[in-house]
């Protein structure tokens, strides 16, 4: 069928056949449809709307447009899970989940993204480790899974390769608030990877793509029914984005935390319940805990034992990373030249942070991209930030600025200063874990 009658079926508030959507997603990767055509279809997609069931049939067409993970032939030692946050400000729980679930008998291929907007990407963050490859050939990625159990890397081009040139396509064209196009995008990359089970992390608040809980629901909703539809068990837990999680923003600075929280140096207490429940619910998935219970005494054992922090020192180590690194990371990880201190001007409780434009100021100090073509300095970002009800006197320290310079530095401390909101009324306390979606097992 021709692309302008596929277009037209959908402009005009139809439903597409399966056969119209493999028809645009073979377009899409032999390039036999147009970028104007592909643009007319994504929005009438977005304007329109589309069912559950196109959704699926676009998930699985974008799934199949490239190479589908198969690891049979792998011999791999447990059940493939994973886990994908749809983006928020200090979110560094993959870095200690993958070997927490590797530890506990699951196997973890988990193809992650870089930096979007105010977002952090996990990739931005393992690149700050010198020599780490986040694309590597089938052969390493196997090793590595062998041996660590995990495996952190980027989607390769043969992955998906229908949903690169669509996301393009959205990124310029203002659809990509699109929940169904969302979840097939997510989901395309997610199947591909040969999954036995996934859990998304939904956040949901001012730090957070979805702001309101209403929408953070119809987005996890959709996730977890188009995943189970397209054969993918899946779970999603809704997570609160209206502050920083845990207690730095920026790569180096994030690995970092990472590392304490896997040695049991420092665990922020947000940080660390999001990061047990998530793990939790792979272990579910995986059948390789009988409980809830169960599965979170497991978790706790890897991390208190150091199971976890071994995974991940073997998943740097089988990826090119220093053997030492987790021993050494100060020495991998040089220190910003500039680092200034963000003094509470006032006494009270700390009782709003403005969290979207925190991880801005981050990006502003060269810790993000405006541009896909920017180079991260992966050395900038916050650090020793408080926590959202947390009292504070004045003078006492609000976060500390890692800078390229004492300009960047300075400014980042005047913008700091607007975005936190400090009060003589302590703010009632919010749960870090608002509402799990999924069937229970």
């Amino acid at each position: 069928m021709l692309a302008q009658e596929i277009i037209r079926i959908k402009r005009d508030g139809h439903t597409l056949a399966r056969s119209h959507i493999d028809a645009f997603v073979r377009g899409l990767v032999d390039g036999s449809w147009s970028e104007g055509q592909a643009a007319a279809l994504a929005m009438a997609m977005f304007l329109k709307g589309m069912s559950r069931l196109e959704t699926v049939d676009l998930t699985q067409a974008m799934t199949h447009s490239g190479l589908v993970m198969d690891w049979r032939a792998a011999h791999l030692h447990g059940p493939v899970l994973d886990k994908h946050s749809t983006g928020g400000v200090g979110d560094k729980v993959s870095l200690m989940l993958a070997p927490i679930v590797a530890a506990c008998g699951g196997v973890v291929p988990m193809i992650s993204g870089r930096g979007l907007g105010h977002t952090g990407g996990t990739l931005d963050k393992l690149t700050s480790i010198p020599g780490y490859q986040c694309a590597p050939d089938l052969s390493t990625l196997h090793s590595a899974l062998k041996s660590a159990g995990c495996a952190i890397i980027g989607q390769t081009a043969e992955l998906a390769p229908a949903d690169r040139r669509l996301y393009a396509i959205r990124d310029v064209t203002a659809t990509v608030e699109s929940v169904p196009l969302i979840t097939a995008s997510i989901l395309s990359k997610k199947l591909a990877a040969g999954l036995q089970g996934l859990v998304m992390d939904v956040k949901v608040g001012n730090g957070a793509f979805a702001d309101s809980l209403a929408m953070a629901t119809t987005l996890a909703e959709s996730l977890v029914q188009v995943a189970n539809g397209a054969g993918l068990p899946t779970r999603a837990w809704l997570t609160d984005m209206n502050q920083v999680l845990g207690r730095s923003c920026g790569n180096a600075l994030e690995v970092l935390e990472a590392l304490d929280f896997l040695t049991g140096k420092w665990r922020e207490s947000r940080l660390l319940e999001v990061t047990r429940a998530l793990s939790a619910e792979l272990l579910l998935m995986g059948r390789l805990a009988d409980n809830n219970a169960q599965a979170l005494q497991q978790v706790d054992d890897a991390l208190h034992s150091g199971r976890a922090l071994e995974h991940f020192a073997r998943m740097v180590t089988a990826l090119g990373g220093p053997a030492d690194f987790c021993e050494r990371p100060g020495h991998y990880l040089p220190p910003a030249p500039v680092q200034l201190p963000v003094l509470a001007p006032r006494s009270g409780f700390v009782a709003g942070m403005a969290t979207r434009d925190i991880g801005l100021a981050v990006v502003e100090l060269g810790g993000g991209r405006r541009r896909a073509s920017d180079t991260i300095d992966a050395r900038v970002g916050l650090n020793q930030f408080v926590q959202l009800g947390q009292a504070v006197q004045a003078g006492e320290v609000l976060a500390v600025v890692h800078a390229a310079d004492t300009s960047a530095a300075e400014c980042a401390r005047q913008t700091l200063l607007a975005m936190l909101h400090i009060s003589d009324q302590a703010p009632p306390p919010t749960p870090v874990l608002v509402k799990r979606i999924g069937p229970t097992l």
